[in-house]
């Protein structure tokens, strides 16, 4: 599985890529693969306050729906709309056209609380190993 390096990530699998005082926000690699083929994702509205470790967002497979939560509190600035249409390319593209919103943060300070990929990984292969 692939996790980049400059990426933060939470503990219910969302990465956040920080781009000045943009944040992009998407699931990992990991979380698409276990929901597996992604066939509807309801995104927040542009504009909508977000709060840390709230639920933002779901993602329905084949298999159940799953909530997204929001990485940081802030706004919510854009939405990617081509996953309205093409939900699929989140299990095709998760770290690229596959992102889900764009968020400003109202507490910079919980970027900075975010797991690094080393963390996120270590996280995983604990949970894997039971």
């Amino acid at each position: 599985m692939n996790f980049p390096a400059e990426l933060r990530y939470t503990k219910s699998h969302e990465w956040v890529r920080r781009s000045g005082d943009k944040l992009i926000v998407g699931i990992t690699d990991y979380a698409q693969h276990e929901i597996s083929d992604v066939v509807f994702i309801e995104l927040p509205h542009v504009g909508q306050q977000v709060e840390q470790g709230k639920g933002i967002s779901i993602v329905e497979s084949v298999k159940a729906a799953f909530d997204i939560y929001a990485p940081v509190s802030g706004t919510v600035k854009a939405i990617n709309t081509t996953l309205e249409s093409d939900p699929a390319i989140v299990n095709q593209d998760p770290y690229g056209k596959g992102w889900f919103f764009e968020l400003t943060s109202s507490k910079p300070s919980e970027f900075e609380s975010l797991l690094t990929r080393d963390q996120y990984e270590s996280m995983i292969r604990q949970s894997a190993a039971g």
